[in-house]
């Protein structure tokens, strides 16, 4: 019998039965939801069986002259939007790359100052890959995975670094990772054109998820040049695709990289309200 269907004990000193249940439950700390990320993930043979995705319509980038491309961690902007970095590079397009944290929190237990030089040459290695070498990149060295709650900080620091581009790619605003979300929503307020690029949606969504606005998503597609040396740039973030901890494993799994292994990627368009 639950709590809500006992009967009423009102004798003297005597609490009901309802009101013991709710007090015990209020003292009993319910263990946080598990995390999507830290789940078995959908794979990319499933996605690529949805015939949905493969059939979404078509955007044309190449109007964009400029493009100023947001991303919470090392290795976020060439995973999402690699290739359009590469096309957009190819064609001449003036390119910014704003890196709000050097993703010092992805090994805990190793060296901060280490683990920020070796992500910070990945990143360039990377863009040089995507024959982006002279894309501009800005640190702005906030917290790693200490993004949550600064929103509005996030929002100063990148209010004049994003204007006068044709258009802002940024981390989906529900992307399940606190420091993507916060830096899509900080691109949502300041930019006045703007795109969300998936990263660990793929991992935690299925096909037709009613949690991804699918009838808003665009499909980028990329010259088989142009995914190659998207491949090739995602093999330089050895830091993350390499296990340090045997027991852990790496930060982005064999499985998990094939999400950004095909010949188009997915952005979402920011709407306003």
């Amino acid at each position: 019998m639950s709590p809500a269907q006992s009967p009423r004990l009102v004798s003297s000193g005597r609490a009901r039965i309802g009101d013991v249940g709710r007090a015990a439950r209020r003292m009993i700390a319910r263990p946080p939801a598990p995390n999507p990320i830290d789940a078995p993930g959908t794979s990319e043979a499933t996605w690529r069986a949805w015939p949905e995705l493969a059939g979404l319509p078509v955007m044309d980038i190449t109007r964009w002259t400029s493009a100023v491309i947001l991303a919470a961690h090392p290795d976020d902007e060439v995973l999402g939007a690699g290739g359009i970095i590469g096309a957009l590079a190819a064609a001449g397009a003036r390119l910014r790359v704003i890196a709000v944290t050097d993703g010092e929190a992805a090994y805990p237990c190793h060296g901060a100052t280490d683990l920020v030089t070796r992500r910070v040459q990945e990143r360039a290695a990377a863009l040089s890959a995507l024959g982006a070498d002279s894309a501009e990149v800005l640190r702005l060295r906030l917290p790693d995975a200490g993004l949550a709650g600064r929103e509005r900080d996030i929002c100063e620091r990148i209010g004049e670094l994003v204007s006068g581009f044709d258009v802002c790619l940024a981390p989906w605003e529900k992307d399940v990772h606190a420091d993507h979300e916060a830096v899509g929503r900080a691109a949502r307020q300041v930019s006045g054109r703007a795109f969300f690029y998936p990263v660990w949606m793929w991992h935690w969504a299925v096909p037709a998820d009613s949690r991804v606005p699918w009838h808003q998503a665009v499909r980028v597609p990329l010259p088989a040049e142009v995914a190659s040396r998207k491949e090739a740039a995602i093999r330089c973030f050895g830091s993350q695709l390499l296990s340090t901890d045997p027991e852990a494993g790496p930060v982005l799994s064999a499985d998990f990289v094939t999400h950004f292994t095909r010949g188009y990627e997915v952005l979402l368009p920011v709407s306003r309200p």
